[in-house]
């Protein structure tokens, strides 16, 4: 029944739940992670409330962001392969994690780990428990 409900979805809908689902885990990193650093740097009152807004702002559009890019190029890679498996979410990411570590100088190593671990991931969600 699962798999059936899933061929039917588009990938838009997909995509749009998975950004909101990753922005609100990022929003929620943010304000718990904002105040310790901002603590850890020394801030208080306004700039210390002005801080943590930022944080949480940061790691949902950050999150959210992610999640566009990984299920858009999931999707797209599905489409055109015609397949359903471990291939697609390796390779979308490895492309998101190329996309989040461009900026580093260790961009490489990003988009390889960020696809091994999507692809464990997908290991452990198609899984069968006993």
């Amino acid at each position: 029944m699962e798999e059936e409900f899933l061929d039917s979805v588009p990938c838009s809908s997909l995509a749009v739940d998975s950004v909101l689902r990753m922005s609100s885990a990022g929003m929620i990193w943010g304000s718990c992670f904002g105040p310790f650093d901002a603590k850890r740097r020394g801030l208080s009152g306004v700039a210390r409330a002005s801080f943590v807004a930022k944080s949480i702002g940061q790691c949902g559009f950050q999150y959210g962001l992610f999640a566009a890019i990984f299920s858009f190029t999931h999707c797209e890679i599905q489409r055109y392969r015609r397949r359903k498996d471990w291939v697609n979410t390796l390779t979308a990411g490895v492309v998101a994690g190329a996309a989040f570590g461009a900026g580093t100088r260790n961009w490489k190593q990003v988009a390889g780990i960020t696809g091994i671990f999507c692809t464990l991931f997908h290991f452990g969600n198609d899984s069968k428990s006993i």
